[in-house]
């Protein structure tokens, strides 16, 4: 595999007289996490589908694992996993005999799917929940069952569409761990989620698509300062110090209560170094120094005009 494993180009695609996906570009490093993120009917499952071969592109074109998923659809699925919205495992069966039906379905199996059954039921901490019916399981159990199950072929690139939604934060925690681990082993993960904070811990970088179109894309930190508010917040121990910083900084804007300065910044290193040369100039210090930045709801909310709030999305209509 090349350094990217999922090229995107003019990727397009319409149902009916309804434009879902008008000519979006992306590339995804390997050994990477990549997220979507887009408000209800921006296209983000539908992307999902094409790249994994579900369904067609109208137009453009797009390499996963090194092959078109147009022309060369089995290898792109052998090459795949897919974790969907919902947990996908059966309740009558237990949560060992899940991964066993996975592993009798794989036919590139090594032959000891006992093995890989163990090695994944100890990985996901299901060890002790294997004989139950995968129907008593929790919501955060059931997450995981899902993702060991789509272990099974060893993907080397691994969709996640919204796989925490529903989960409660220490699940949610859990499952963040786990998607680290699968990166730091060598997988690449394409996440759409509708949960920022999500996308800001775990992304390496982001794509904004609102309306079938990307409207922006970077490292979480680069898709925040494209927003103005950042500044580099001054504390200090007494009113007169803050008195003189005020001085010093005419533009801050001062919290007398906190006893603190607001310098607007862009939080570049040029920027910071501006301020500290010009606490200097003046023998002026801070008892504390800090950069804020708006965080990922405001970029949403500024690039695409909606709440990111209940952000989920159905298959594209």
């Amino acid at each position: 595999m090349t350094t990217s494993a999922i090229a995107v180009s003019g990727l397009r695609k319409a149902f009916g007289d309804k434009i879902v996906l008008d000519g979006i570009d992306l590339e995804v490093g390997a050994g990477t996490i990549f997220s979507l993120l887009g408000p209800n009917g921006a296209g983000k499952t539908t992307t999902v589908n094409v790249l994994t071969t579900l369904i067609r592109a109208d137009g453009g074109t797009a390499q996963v694992a090194g092959h078109d998923v147009a022309t060369d659809a089995r290898a792109v699925r052998a090459a795949i996993g897919v974790t969907g919205q919902f947990a996908a495992v059966d309740e009558l069966l237990t949560g060992q005999e899940n991964l066993q039906l996975m592993v009798d379905l794989d036919r590139r199996g090594s032959g000891d799917g006992g093995r890989v059954v163990a090695d994944l039921l100890e990985r996901f901490d299901l060890v002790e929940s294997a004989q139950k019916p995968a129907s008593t399981y929790s919501g955060g159990m059931r997450r995981k069952l899902d993702l060991a199950m789509t272990l099974v072929g060893r993907p080397s690139i691994i969709f996640l569409d919204e796989p925490t939604t529903g989960l409660d934060p220490r699940s949610r925690r859990t499952m963040w761990t786990i998607i680290r681990e699968l990166v730091a082993d060598g997988a690449t993960i394409f996440l759409t989620t509708q949960y920022l904070e999500e996308a800001d811990q775990l992304a390496d970088r982001i794509a904004v698509l609102d309306q079938g179109r990307l409207v922006a894309q970077g490292t979480p930190d680069e898709l925040k300062r494209r927003l103005p508010g950042t500044h580099v917040r001054l504390r200090f121990t007494t009113v007169a110090e803050l008195d003189e910083a005020a001085r010093i900084f005419p533009e801050a804007t001062r919290d007398d209560e906190a006893l603190a300065l607001r310098v607007p910044s862009d939080g570049g290193t040029k920027s910071l170094r501006s301020v500290l040369d010009r606490l200097d100039e003046y023998s002026a210090g801070a008892e504390e120094f800090s950069v804020h930045t708006p965080d990922l709801d405001d970029v949403f909310l500024a690039l695409t005009g909606h709440d990111t709030a209940h952000d989920t999305e159905a298959v594209a209509k």
